[in-house]
């Protein structure tokens, strides 16, 4: 059984350090996956279901395979989608919409728009199109770092507080963890206050002063649009309300997610045929479903297979239900280290920590092993927590999250520029929300009702206290 434990550790430790390997964590993430279920298999060693109960590999392994495909065939459509408005120059009529040269509005604009676009684009996607942005705005590059941080915590953030604005929050929803209303209401202030923060501290640097300068020839110049804008609109609006009708769908229908991110995707997909290009630009393949469904980031799709399938081989063996109960000994439960803040709340805490160092996708799928709905309802706030921490604490590192990868990937952002300029802001933001959070979670449960339903579940026997 160890030796499934090592095989893992490796895996998740080429991850870490997948830039000085210079290998794409995809392929670690996969050959561990692999190998952590045949040696499981050769092994014939004992396997527990969710529910604590014996079971065999067949079905075991379905189960998981199941929860993963949910989880993978709503990120297809997400990604899908985004890249159809993207091919149709959906983003075009937002950038086209700032005017301003003065440097500490922009910095609130891009932050603002990050922040909510994160919620319904995803915070990867969102760093992409602003970063876009960013280029036709901020000629300067080293100016533009600042910019593109700010874009990464504001990303973060705003993908924390939404279903499908990132993907531990969605694999937190598919999972029945966390509903759509309470995740809304208990973390979109401590979301705010995370990106607030240090944008009040970012925007007294010096380099936030005056007007962004532009060389004439910047000024005059004019992109060539393939399409009108009134067609770029159509498709900013059927992508967004698109995506915003995934979670009405499941509250009416209560179908998984991903059945209403496929309604969504074929509704997209139907507008996106009837839309032409102007005369301009005749060759209409260029814009078509296939080509956006070829730029997808399928690398990032098959890497989340893999690190949830080398997650499930732990969970399966009962090696996540044993750490957790060694983490609740160090830091029980019961104890209230702070006014409101238990064990567990600690142990969430540090799993933000971590995620600026480690992918918050398998810290969030440990976590998921580690307590079961059986120990906690859902919308307990473990759930909350563990969305806002896994989801926010990446910015305290470039490398720390999707968002931060790709921004320093597009602008060459140097790690111990923004280790220097960037983390310690991200740090107090990043725990000025943690603070608002549980300042504010007693006041909505009492709202809510959430705190009564709990304790009859609690009282029934079917969860254990948070």
């Amino acid at each position: 059984m160890f030796i499934v434990i090592i095989i893992f550790i490796v895996g998740y430790l080429a991850i870490v350090f997948e830039h000085p390997l210079k290998l794409d964590k995809t392929v670690p993430a996969l050959i561990m996956a692999v190998l952590c279920w045949t040696v499981i298999a050769i092994g014939h060693f004992p396997l527990i279901d969710h529910h604590g109960q014996s079971a065999g590999m067949d079905s075991t392994l379905l189960h998981h395979i199941g929860k993963i495909a949910e989880i993978v065939l709503f990120l297809i459509g997400a990604m899908t989608i985004v890249e159809l408005v993207d091919l149709h120059e959906g983003f075009s009529p937002i950038t086209r919409a700032i005017k301003t040269k003065k440097k500490s509005k922009l910095l609130w604009i891009v932050s603002i728009l990050s922040f909510f676009f994160s919620a319904v684009l995803d915070n990867l996607t969102t760093t992409i199109v602003m970063i876009s942005l960013l280029r036709k705005l901020v000629p300067d590059q080293k100016e533009r770092w600042f910019y593109a941080s700010i874009v990464v915590i504001a990303a973060n953030a705003g993908g924390a507080w939404s279903p499908i604005g990132d993907v531990t929050t969605t694999m937190l929803w598919i999972g029945k963890n966390v509903t759509t209303v309470p995740l809304v209401i208990f973390l979109f202030i401590p979301s705010l206050v995370c990106l607030l923060v240090p944008v009040l501290i970012i925007s007294r640097n010096k380099s936030f002063r005056g007007e962004i300068q532009t060389s004439e020839k910047e000024t005059n110049e004019e992109s060539t649009h393939k399409y009108s804008s009134k067609a770029s609109l159509i498709m900013l609006v059927a992508g967004v309300c698109g995506l915003l009708f995934v979670p009405v769908f499941k509250t009416v229908t209560h179908l998984p997610p991903y059945m209403g991110m496929m309604f969504s995707l074929g509704i997209v997909w139907l507008i996106s045929e009837y839309i032409q290009p102007d005369e301009k630009f005749k060759t209409n393949h260029i814009s078509s479903a296939k080509s956006a469904l070829s730029r997808i980031d399928t690398s990032s799709i098959l890497f989340f297979l893999g690190i949830l399938l080398g997650v499930g081989a732990l969970e399966s063996l009962g090696q996540l239900s044993a750490f957790a109960s060694v983490m609740n000994l160090a830091l029980p439960a019961e104890t209230n280290f702070l006014p409101g803040v238990t064990g567990t709340d600690v142990v969430i805490l540090l799993l933000g920590f971590g995620s600026a160092i480690i992918d918050n996708v398998p810290l969030v799928a440990a976590a998921m092993g580690m307590y079961s709905l059986a120990d906690f309802a859902t919308d307990s706030k473990i759930w909350h927590f563990l969305a806002y921490s896994a989801g926010t604490g990446g910015s305290m590192l470039i490398i720390g999250s999707a968002a931060g990868v790709a921004a320093m990937g597009m602008e060459k952002i140097d790690f111990v520029w923004y280790l220097k300029n960037i983390a310690w802001i991200a740090l107090i933001g990043f725990l000025a929300g943690a603070a608002v959070f549980f300042l504010l979670h007693p006041v909505f449960e009492t709202m809510l009702g959430v705190k009564e339903a709990v304790h009859h579940l609690q009282n029934s026997g079917g969860a254990k206290p948070h």
